[in-house]
């Protein structure tokens, strides 16, 4: 009883402490004041900050960015280089000393991308394409715009039965386990969220897949969280998430220039050397690809935790 008690004055003289603290916390700071500054420099700072404000213009950033959006503009591309040297004419311009420097990086692009389901004596192959949207000028520009794909998988060409891993982290082989399901030598599929998309084909190579699939759910990227683009700003049926799958807590930038820059003389290693690619074939498809594939698939229900918005279980 005592302990009790005394616990629960305890709490409340906490909450009491803590309630004037950020009562306190919420009052206006002197106008003399200013962290980071001496009092005496606050007035001239005030003065910057505010000649600074008034030559924002929206108008300015609406022009940038249609300049800077209206082409592909992935690394090496010829956009790419515009839009660098458009920047640096901007800073240029308005007084900066500035200078564009050039790194010898890796960039793998496609070649060639598959995706086939086999199923009794019916075939599905996959769209792996993202359609041109009415009102969006630049969805339409084909010229030098890369497909859906991750950067730094395998190369491969793997056939295997395909196995559902949510998330595709951890916890979710855990649960793999339970069930007594295995990956070892399957291709798996895993949804977007849950953790950063080069964990999941790390992962599940660590378990023996020999391929991964990467897509959006509409309940973690979709219509399930609101309209879809065009009308609203998630990601519309035949949308795919594109990015990078090297392993990069191990390290980041390029994975033939480990912890230095890729300048043209920089010691390089090889690609069978590079710890940072992934070992399997990873694909990011959109969320209407990966409904059939799903759809086909047989075994137990899947875990309430591990089902999106798609009308299947």
């Amino acid at each position: 009883m005592s302990t009790k008690r005394a616990s629960s004055r305890l709490n409340k003289r906490l909450v009491a402490i803590a309630s004037i603290l950020v009562v306190a916390g919420l009052g206006p700071l002197p106008v003399d004041s200013l962290t980071g500054f001496r009092s005496d420099r606050v007035p001239a700072q005030l003065q910057l900050e505010e000649n600074f404000d008034a030559q924002l213009d929206s108008d300015n950033l609406h022009e940038w960015m249609q300049v800077m959006t209206s082409k592909p503009q992935h690394v090496g591309s010829t956009h790419g280089k515009a839009n660098a040297e458009y920047v640096a004419e901007l800073f240029t311009s308005w007084g900066f000393d500035t200078e564009i420097e050039v790194f010898n990086v890796l960039f793998p692009t496609p070649i060639e991308r598959r995706l086939v389901l086999k199923n009794g004596k019916s075939t599905f192959r996959a769209r792996l394409e993202e359609p041109a949207i009415k009102g969006d000028r630049s969805s339409g520009v084909r010229k030098e715009m890369l497909p859906p794909y991750n950067a730094y998988s395998a190369d491969g060409d793997v056939t295997a039965e395909l196995v559902y891993v949510n998330y595709g982290i951890p916890a979710d082989y855990e649960e793999l386990d339970r069930r007594g399901i295995s990956v070892e030598g399957k291709i798996v599929i895993a949804r977007y969220g849950g953790s950063w998309r080069g964990i999941k084909p790390k992962v599940a190579a660590e378990h023996g897949a020999i391929g991964c699939i990467l897509f959006s759910d509409p309940r973690d990227d979709g219509y399930f969280r609101g309209d879809a683009y065009p009308e609203g700003s998630f990601r519309m049926k035949w949308g795919a998430q594109r990015g990078s799958v090297s392993d990069m807590p191990t390290f980041p930038g390029d994975p033939l220039t480990p912890f230095v820059g890729a300048t043209e003389d920089a010691e390089r290693l090889t690609v069978e050397e590079a710890p940072t690619i992934m070992k399997i074939p990873v694909l990011p498809i959109s969320w209407g690809d990966a409904q059939p594939l799903l759809e086909a698939m047989g075994g137990p229900v899947a875990p309430q935790a591990w089902r999106g918005a798609l009308p299947l279980t």
